[in-house]
């Protein structure tokens, strides 16, 4: 069972709104759907919409047995389609969301279909397509068809999808992750937005066939030829854009932009390979760049705080029996997963404990849930001189020296079996842009740039004639001895 949330835009249909939105009461008759609601968006309407939505919410209100909850919405001045959505899904509280529009193009019964997908496929999002086959469909604008076909390769092209009807109205998504994208467009543009923005977030995405009954414009079609040249400006706009995260505590969007650096993730996952077991716990592991490196292997537990990421992981699980995802606060003890062979292996700990007060205690924390011949890899950022606004941006605790990070281990009980310096490139560029230019962020210019020199500089980097920015050790425990269970701290920490 879920639950379901309609978002209808609304501009000037007085005559078709009541009818549209009776037609949504056929969701009352699914088996899968708990709770419903619809949130009604007049977009400031000129013609006789707003007296029609007053005459059905009347109606709806003396209807007996009622199960759908309503809510109508007006805009002061006319926004658009896009506008409209988002704020209806402000409003939204089910834990799925999906647009219909208001006149009588869709037929709601195909939603019923569309919801069924999500607990089937563990989907994240649900497009219904006009040109897979649905049950029927008008014979009506050829030429328009192929002005979809076009932008529908266009964006398959930028996102490697192979969606059949990009500009599909019923997009049906996961509200929580809905609403953790920055929606930009306030027309029409809002289609290839999203189906973008969709694709960067590495959304599981599946398409349902449903029916269609187009209507000419003289039965008060909207969208026309100036719509679709705005679309193909914004499949070219969003197509260079890396805004996909709305801004959060976790700082989510910086830590996407980062993850845009492939070669240096990879850099980053060869240096450490060496040293990972095949029973693995990984905290802080993100969207799964560096996880996708490491496995398969027998065990794998991909861990963060960041419930987005925790998302995102979910849809690595599937054609992967051997990997699990879970939160694991790295100060929480009692959130450690247990490993299936008694105690894992390795824990991989990457950008993590720089972040908590007490990182003492997440040391001790990972040291518990080890195996007694286990190894724990460590990487912290180096260098109190480098300290700066990215640092604070991002709620850097500290930076660490080799020998601060040595006691922190000695500490939590660790033997350091070796140290690795890493990264003597990137110390220059963080000084430039969070000690001189006081950014709070990196360009996607510059991770660009990164992620095409990385293969060449890393051949060569221990020869730089900088500290490194980012110092990596090798951990073992210092006794072979029962694990105790592990304590709790305080507070969260937060990754990077």
């Amino acid at each position: 069972m879920t639950s379901l949330s309609v978002l209808v835009p609304c501009y000037n249909e007085q005559y078709l709104v009541q009818s549209s939105l009776a037609r949504l009461r056929v969701l009352e008759s699914s088996e899968d759907l708990e709770h419903i609601e619809v949130i009604v968006v007049d977009d400031c309407s000129r013609d006789g919409t707003a007296e029609a939505l007053a005459r059905f919410r009347a109606e709806e209100d003396a209807r007996p047995g009622r199960k759908i909850a309503w809510k109508y919405l007006r805009h002061d001045t006319n926004q658009g389609k896009g506008a409209a959505v988002r704020t209806a899904l402000a409003q939204a509280t089910c834990e799925i969301s999906v647009i219909h529009d208001a006149d009588l193009e869709y037929h709601p019964e195909d939603l019923i279909a569309i919801v069924r997908v999500f607990a089937k496929e563990k989907a994240d999002a649900v497009f219904g397509s006009r040109f897979a086959g649905g049950s029927a469909r008008r014979v009506l604008f050829y030429r328009h068809q192929l002005g979809n076909e076009l932008l529908t390769f266009l964006c398959n092209a930028v996102t490697d999808l192979n969606l059949t009807d990009m500009e599909t109205c019923y997009k049906a998504v996961r509200t929580r992750l809905l609403k953790s994208i920055p929606l930009e467009s306030s027309d029409f543009r809002i289609e290839p937005e999203l189906a973008i923005k969709l694709a960067k977030r590495k959304a599981r995405i599946f398409e349902v066939p449903i029916s269609y009954s187009g209507r000419t414009y003289q039965e008060g079609k909207k969208i026309n030829w100036r719509d679709g040249f705005k679309a193909l400006s914004a499949i070219a706009g969003f197509a260079l854009s890396d805004r996909v995260y709305v801004e959060d505590e976790h700082g989510s969007q910086i830590l996407a932009r980062l993850s845009k650096a492939h070669t240096f993730n990879r850099w980053m996952a060869d240096t450490i390979r060496p040293y990972v077991g095949e029973r693995v716990l990984e905290i802080g592991a993100g969207i799964g760049n560096l996880t996708q490196a490491l496995i398969p292997r027998r065990e794998y537990v991909a861990s963060d705080i960041n419930p987005l990421y925790l998302d995102t992981l979910e849809g690595l699980r599937h054609g992967r029996p051997y990997l699990r995802v879970t939160y694991t606060d790295v100060t929480d003890g009692g959130t450690f997963p247990q490993s299936e062979g008694g105690g894992f292996d390795t824990v991989v700990c990457l950008n993590v404990i720089e972040h908590v007060k007490d990182d003492k205690a997440a040391l001790e924390n990972i040291r518990r849930c080890l195996s007694k011949d286990g190894r724990a890899i460590i990487l912290v950022p180096q260098g109190d001189f480098n300290y700066g606004t990215l640092d604070e941006v991002l709620g850097h605790e500290r930076r660490y020296s080799v020998d601060s990070l040595r006691a922190a281990g000695d500490a939590a009980g660790f033997t350091l079996e070796k140290l690795v310096e890493f990264n003597r490139m990137g110390t220059p560029a963080w000084y430039l842009n969070g000690k001189i230019l006081g950014r709070e962020h990196f360009g996607l210019g510059q991770i660009l740039t990164l992620n095409a020199i990385t293969p060449v500089v890393r051949r060569f980097d221990e020869a730089l004639p900088f500290p490194s920015l980012s110092i990596i050790a090798i951990f073992r425990p210092k006794e072979a001895s029962v694990r105790a269970t592990p304590r709790s701290g305080e507070g969260r920490g937060p990754r990077a």
